[in-house]
């Protein structure tokens, strides 16, 4: 019936329901319900142990790797839970802020062996909601009656997991002009994802050719550089910097897609910032907290240009890897156009840190 909910539909209804702490049940060789740690009661954690075969904790391998605990599973490790490790315990191995005032964490009991598909979703679903990558994953017995989670959102583990990892599909919702500083003549246009996600947006400066190959700026959100003018990053520089240089060719592309601080969001971000503040650089700090160096998604960006017909760009970067990416999906890039901006004493370490470890080409 076209009125039930799609796959791709429920896992956008699982991503709010995790954000809110309400459980999720996945479905695999044996169901289990689902919270994110981040958001899990104490109330509910009682309720996991009294329904569960077994309870455990699951983390990213990055997470597991700062705990100094085995990644068993590979990509991810998993803890179990015994009725006696409180709320706090939970959170307090979730999230790093604490680490080093509180190194040792354990003793840990791993759990070992079986199918992890169901925790490898339940890690995505919770990333993309934009939590801390920590899942409390209750496996239910045979013979629990699901009827009894009839309110909760489903997922079949197994049809997720694909459409996790999957491009989105983005539609041109709505456009308009849009005069601004370096463009009297701009264009923005909202393209949204299928799938629930946010919004992202392109700001098309004069009228670029679609047969010759024209200047782009793939820029991230960032609202403590952008909006803020944060002196720890060189965001907002680089978003001036880029409108300014396409103004004065009289023509240009700017994307703005909305994936805060290297796609973890804007909360995550700040708890990096923490941890930048006890000495760690960009990359440790997302280690710690459970992500990979960079969590973007630049398809988004090649997706929106072949929808607005580009397909050969100059781009305006200093990363290799968007390079890369716009070449893999069907965007030549011919040119690399350097977007160099001033250090101040705040960013210099940020920016050696991109160098280093990012590749970046500054």
């Amino acid at each position: 019936m076209a009125l039930n909910p799609t796959v791709t539909e429920q896992i956008a209804r699982a991503r709010a329901d995790m954000r809110m702490g309400v459980p999720v049940l996945l479905l695999s060789e044996t169901p289990a319900l689902v919270i994110p740690a981040e958001t899990l009661s104490a109330e509910r954690l009682n309720d996991l142990h009294a329904l569960g075969e077994t309870v455990s904790l699951a983390l990213t391998e990055r997470r597991a790797a700062t705990l100094k605990l085995a990644a068993y599973d590979g990509d991810l490790a998993r803890i179990l839970l015994s009725s006696e490790q409180t709320i706090s315990w939970i959170k307090a191995v979730s999230d790093p802020a604490d680490d080093l005032n509180a190194p040792l964490k354990g003793p840990f009991k791993a759990q070992r062996g079986g199918s992890v598909d169901l925790e490898r979703s339940a890690l995505q679903l919770i990333k993309a909601a934009h939590l801390l990558p920590a899942a409390v994953v209750a496996r239910l017995p045979a013979s629990q009656n699901l009827g009894a989670f009839d309110k909760l959102t489903r997922l079949e583990s197994k049809a997720a997991l694909p459409l996790l990892s999957a491009p989105a599909v983005l539609s041109d919702i709505a456009s308009a002009s849009l005069p601004i500083f370096s463009a009297p003549k701009g264009h923005l246009h909202v393209f949204r994802p299928e799938n629930g996600g946010e919004e992202h947006y392109a700001m098309e400066i004069g009228r670029p050719s679609r047969s010759e190959p024209v200047l782009v700026r793939l820029h991230s959100a960032c609202f403590t550089g952008d909006v803020l003018g944060s002196l720890k990053c060189d965001c907002g520089l680089q978003l001036r910097g880029a409108l300014q240089q396409m103004g004065d060719q009289g023509a240009g592309v700017l994307l703005y897609l909305n994936q805060e601080g290297r796609g973890i969001g804007l909360a995550n971000k700040m708890r990096a910032y923490g941890l930048q503040d006890q000495g760690f650089d960009t990359v440790e700090a997302n280690h710690r907290l459970g992500f990979d160096d960079d969590e973007r998604d630049f398809r988004l960006g090649a997706s929106i240009l072949k929808e607005m017909g580009f397909t050969k760009i100059r781009l305006l970067t200093n990363n290799p890897a968007k390079i890369t990416m716009m070449e893999r999906n069907g965007v030549q890039v011919v040119e690399r156009v350097p977007l160099i901006t001033k250090s101040t004493d705040e960013n210099r370490a940020y920016l050696a840190t991109k160098a280093a470890k990012s590749g970046h080409l500054l």
